[in-house]
């Protein structure tokens, strides 16, 4: 008798024991799926328009823990002239809370997305910046980003709007911030100091991508020899080029490395003059300094072909 009991009272405290364990197991799931819940509603997802844009967030957003930066097209892509945003460039978007463009016209496809988005925070860079008019009824020039000067505005708008967006990570924003603005900085003083004293500053370029960055170093586009991607001058435009180029002993052709040079390479067939190349930067290795690399590839260009 005395033995079934004490069997009975050890049989109840392993069950006692049992049953506190699993109690203290739950509570310790609980505890890491409310964890990983926390987690999931800090995370933050910030998709930028195209590629100068990318690469400016992809350094203001550096370092900071669940903030993920994508593109919504292709670093392939180029310009966003006309462009109309794929299925799989709309994926790109899926989840994301905040959108950083260009802006300035650029981004022509911005009412179907903010339409089938009504919730996502647009960033526009370019607000504030005095813009360029184009030629014609063309509407202002959107290549703000080829001004160094320009590009820190855009910077500075970027940082200052994540911080406001996202106050939990404001301060590493800024610091990043003003991290970027440096060494573009930097870069700026640095090709000024080599172009501000060539003599000479008459250039033609490829497309109407360059009279922000003409503007910056005080060059003076003389000609464009296509306006748009894919419009190939006629005889006219061809022969006035020409002419031009002639006429004011223009010694270099820039096309860009995205593009088909067959109109630059007629042009240098009739002037003598040499085709170089002049990255717009709008596409390129998704890396951080990738900005900075390519503009300091585009002033050992003009140091070749200005002097």
């Amino acid at each position: 008798m005395r033995s079934n009991l004490i069997k009975i009272f050890c049989l109840m405290v392993f069950s006692l024991l049992m049953l506190t364990g699993c109690g203290a197991n739950n509570e310790s799931k609980a505890t890491v799926s409310q964890t990983a819940d926390s987690k999931t509603e800090r995370a933050l997802k910030i998709a930028t328009s195209f590629y100068p844009m990318y690469i400016f967030t992809l350094n203001i957003a550096k370092d900071i823990p669940n903030v993920n930066v994508v593109s919504l097209t292709k670093p392939t892509t180029g310009c966003l002239h006309d462009y109309a945003p794929t299925p799989d460039d709309m994926k790109n978007l899926e989840g994301a809370q905040i959108l950083v463009i260009n802006g300035a016209g650029m981004e022509s496809f911005m009412d179907k997305v903010t339409s089938q988005m009504p919730d996502l925070k647009i960033i526009e860079s370019s607000k504030g910046i005095t813009l360029i008019p184009g030629e014609g009824d063309e509407g202002d020039n959107p290549h703000v980003w080829l001004s160094i000067t320009d590009a820190i505005t855009q910077v500075q708008t970027i940082g200052d709007q994540l911080a406001a967006l996202d106050p939990d990570n404001s301060k590493k924003y800024r610091e990043n911030t003003h991290t970027y603005i440096k060494k573009l900085e930097v870069l700026r003083t640095k090709m000024h100091q080599t172009l501000d004293d060539i003599q000479q500053r008459n250039v033609v370029t490829f497309h109407e991508a360059f009279p922000y960055f003409a503007k910056e170093f005080n060059l003076n586009i003389a000609g464009v020899i296509e306006r748009e991607p894919g419009s190939a001058p006629n005889a006219k435009e061809l022969g006035e080029t020409i002419e031009k180029i002639k006429n004011l002993k223009i010694t270099a052709l820039f096309a860009e490395p995205q593009y088909p040079v067959k109109a630059a390479d007629t042009i240098a067939n009739e002037t003598g003059a040499i085709v170089y190349t002049l990255d717009p930067i709008v596409t390129g290795p998704m890396e951080a300094d990738a900005y900075i690399n390519l503009m300091e590839s585009n002033l050992l260009t003009l140091q070749e072909a200005l002097k």
